[in-house]
């Protein structure tokens, strides 16, 4: 077996898991006792599982170039004053300021007075996506939390907001992971 790299993470677990995560990392998850010697034989009676595991991984793909995130900011601020105005008519929603960024941690947010703040990788999901965002986004200004009354408002607005979130939790790493 070539040698791979893995990390080894001891909790009060009972049973011993080989986890491979999206970005390559082998994790053996085993219970505090495990010995090293043991953790080594069970990496080599699944070494083709692994192998097979981390050849299907997608190759990362390089990270964007401050022209490409401009032109993504360009398109951004293009296509979100647009939609916004067309789901906010159809909410009855009043909003602020809509600012375009280059966030890591999340999609679309807003302030208490009414601003909206896009990512701008949004460019590259699907249409339907970036519109979950937005009426996302909108709701919230008229339920201000995730409350059943919220979800089921962004749920009339968006029936598939499910599938929406589902996109993003699938996909949306990899477009984070290609800002510099």
């Amino acid at each position: 077996m070539r040698a791979v790299d893995y990390t080894v993470i001891r909790s009060r677990r009972k049973t011993v898991a080989i986890q491979i995560t999206p970005d390559g990392t082998v994790l053996v998850r085993c219970p505090l006792r495990t010995k090293d010697t043991d953790i080594r034989r069970l990496l080599e009676s699944k070494a083709a599982w692994i192998a097979k595991h981390l050849a299907s991984l997608p190759e990362p793909e390089a990270p964007f170039t401050q022209e490409a995130l401009a032109d993504l900011t360009l398109r951004a601020k293009a296509f979100f004053p647009q939609r916004v105005s067309h789901w906010a008519q159809q909410l009855g929603a009043q909003y602020g300021r809509i600012t375009i960024r280059h966030q890591r941690s999340c999609w679309g947010s807003c302030s208490c007075k009414g601003n909206l703040n896009f990512n701008c990788l949004l460019m590259l999901a699907p249409e339907n996506i970036a519109d979950y965002v937005i009426v996302h986004e909108l709701c919230h200004l008229v339920q201000h939390n995730h409350s059943k009354a919220f979800w089921d408002l962004v749920a009339q607005t968006v029936p598939d907001y499910a599938a929406c979130r589902q996109w993003l939790k699938t996909h949306g790493k990899a477009l984070i992971g290609r800002l510099p």
